[in-house]
């Protein structure tokens, strides 16, 4: 059994997990638990900050006896360590604070002190280790250097070992680094296109192909062939399809992959897409970015403008996929200013258009949102299938 730490948006990040691994169970409003043997990689995944193998269950109790538990166990089984451990500890759902969790530590490493092991203690500046911190201290990735991440849930408690944080800093040098880039066509952060294309779920084939009809820069398509799909993308613009080229050149060469692409120009609601198409995963036409919350007319003509554009886009894809393939698409969903926000007609409706939607049994809404606080234009995650 695993547990996962979710991101910003935990309905997303836990909707993510089931598409891939099916058994997943809300733990707390930030945690997951993943019931399966195979092992996760925590850098194919957009939406969970760290993700651990649990070792201890425990009974809801307070920090003090949850951290003589903890030390109990760990001056046992440190203890038949040879050489030098590097620990962190973490802490989430407990009101503790950071100095009581590293005397947790210390205590730990002076019962130590007459066995073969010796460990070194990562500080804690805040109660919870940040992913940055735990990544560059390699933690969960050797035997010997070792996060143990304390998470108080609905019903109980566990102490799991990390097996890996989200690599923050290669995520970021992926969206900046890159040779193309135009903030007019929006930002589609790397972590994202990893959330959407996961929640195609697992893709069969030798070498699946994903489908992006309106790729822009190609950040979709740059995170496919880095999940080791082959990538097919179309724009209406010759300058998006330009960008995408050397934007995934600049990745293959940095990224050394074997995956093979194709980008042609295309109006997604009238283009013929070439066979064979796995899955269609694609950040759909926004409309016009907006800072403040636009006038009621205004919002009615660019929400109408959208929905008839992703609307004739569906339209134009249903006959040329084959029943059961997954299509995710990002669509625009306004925010007012107080987190109520303004959906597509269509998102009512896509049964009328052909589609259905793939039912998830753990995300807690039915509105799968990625905004960010001060943004207007949020993102609504559809997940769908042309019906069986």
């Amino acid at each position: 059994m695993h547990i996962a730490l979710l991101g910003r948006q935990p309905a997303l990040s836990i909707a993510e997990l089931e598409r891939l691994y099916g058994s997943v169970l809300w733990f707390s409003d930030t945690a997951a638990l993943i019931d399966t043997n195979q092992p996760i990689d925590i850098q194919r995944l957009g939406g969970s900050r760290k993700i651990g193998k649990i070792v201890l269950t425990l009974p809801l109790r307070d920090w003090r006896t949850t951290s003589m538990k903890l030390v109990q166990h760990y001056a046992k089984s440190f203890a038949e360590y040879d050489g030098k451990i590097t620990l962190g500890i973490s802490t989430y759902g407990f009101d503790v604070s950071p100095r009581e969790i590293q005397k947790t530590g210390l205590i730990l490493k002076n019962k130590l002190k007459n066995t073969n092991a010796s460990l070194r203690l990562i500080p804690n500046q805040e109660s919870a280790l940040s992913t940055a911190t735990a990544h560059h201290n390699k933690l969960g990735l050797s035997a010997n250097k070792i996060e143990l991440m304390v998470v108080r849930g609905n019903s109980n408690i566990v102490i799991a070992e990390s097996t890996g944080a989200q690599n923050i800093t290669a995520l970021a040098a992926r969206d900046q680094g890159r040779p193309r880039r135009d903030a007019f066509v929006g930002m589609l952060p790397p972590k994202l296109a990893q959330i959407m294309i996961n929640l195609a779920g697992p893709l069969d084939g030798p070498t699946p192909r994903v489908l992006d009809p309106f790729c822009g820069t190609g950040v979709l398509l740059q995170e496919a062939l880095l999940l080791g799909y082959n990538a097919y993308g179309t724009d209406l613009a010759e300058k998006m399809v330009r960008y995408s080229q050397d934007n995934l050149t600049w990745i293959k060469d940095k990224a050394h992959l074997t995956s093979e692409w194709t980008l042609a120009e295309g109006d997604a609601m009238t283009t013929s897409w070439q066979q064979p198409i796995s899955a269609v995963v694609a950040e759909t036409y926004l409309g016009q970015p907006f800072s403040a919350p636009p006038s009621s007319a205004k919002l009615t003509e660019v929400r109408g403008n959208c929905n008839h554009i992703i609307s004739q886009f569906l339209k134009n894809l249903l006959p040329q996929i084959e029943p059961g393939t997954p299509v995710v698409i990002g669509v625009p969903a306004w925010n007012d200013g107080t987190d109520h926000f303004t959906h597509l007609p269509l998102v009512e409706s896509v049964e009328k258009l052909g589609y259905e939607q793939i039912p998830l049994r753990t995300a807690r809404n039915e509105q799968l949102l990625y905004f960010r606080p001060e943004q207007v234009v949020g993102r609504e995650i559809l997940i769908l299938r042309k019906p069986i």
